[in-house]
């Protein structure tokens, strides 16, 4: 609670950095949501039946070649996952029964020991045909085809259409921001979502993604905490 013994400007300046406080603490929070979504769909893609990690595996299992499969584990799993293909192979051609229960079992133990990899839990394979959004299509799109461009034009479509929508509104904001306190607030609560914004994309474009970074929950090597709204000059 702001002291009555405060004089108006003073509790005006202590109501706007409390207000100020607030947004921030919002803000950081939407960083860190939408940063473990993104993170979420790119682990999973890697658990689907559709994936990559199973696509190549039964290409591997039909060609009789494990080492495909290989560069997809860590190398001190290469012995489980010989293991296990040498095992399925046996009992691959006994019936079509036998194959589907071998197949699913060297399915499950593959992306497991890869998600291992990771840093990440295995929580079962997913059926085919998940929503994993736009972005992971487009960058597998762009590796199957040899051609980046559509990729980089649907990420600088967004990376546009979110900076207008938050400058605009944040310059709308400021036109007004002295009328009164509360159009100072609006201004702020405009202000502090453009410069979180700005700043997210900067740091996803300047730091490095590592392999074996983690799952969601937590900042690993790939996945950067956000930068701590105090080294903004508000």
């Amino acid at each position: 609670m702001i002291s009555n013994s405060l004089s108006p400007a003073d509790r005006a300046g202590k109501e706007g950095k409390m207000k100020c406080l607030a947004k921030l603490g919002g803000a950081a929070a939407a960083v860190i949501i939408l940063t473990m979504a993104w993170a979420g769909s790119a682990l999973a893609h890697c658990d689907t039946m559709d994936g990559p990690v199973v696509t190549l595996a039964k290409k591997a299992l039909d060609k009789g070649d494990v080492n495909l499969l290989l560069p997809w584990v860590a190398k001190e799993k290469e012995g489980e996952i010989r293991e296990a293909f040498d095992l399925v192979s046996a009992v691959r051609g006994k019936g079509p029964k036998e194959n589907e229960l071998a197949d699913r079992y060297f399915f499950e133990t593959l992306v497991r020991v890869h998600r291992e990899g990771e840093g990440a839990p295995f929580t079962g394979l997913k059926p085919a045909g998940l929503d994993l959004g736009p972005a992971i299509p487009a960058a597998d799109k762009a590796l199957e085809t040899g051609n980046p461009k559509p990729l980089l034009a649907l990420i600088e479509e967004k990376i546009h259409g979110g900076i207008h929508k938050y400058y605009v509104e944040a310059m709308e904001r400021k036109k007004h921001a002295g009328d009164s306190v509360e159009a100072g607030r609006a201004y702020v609560g405009a202000y502090v979502p453009f410069l979180h914004f700005v700043e997210r994309l900067y740091v996803d474009a300047t730091t490095p993604i590592a392999h074996g970074a983690g799952d969601v929950g937590g900042a690993g090597p790939g996945h950067p905490e956000p930068a701590v709204a105090g080294k903004h000059a508000h």
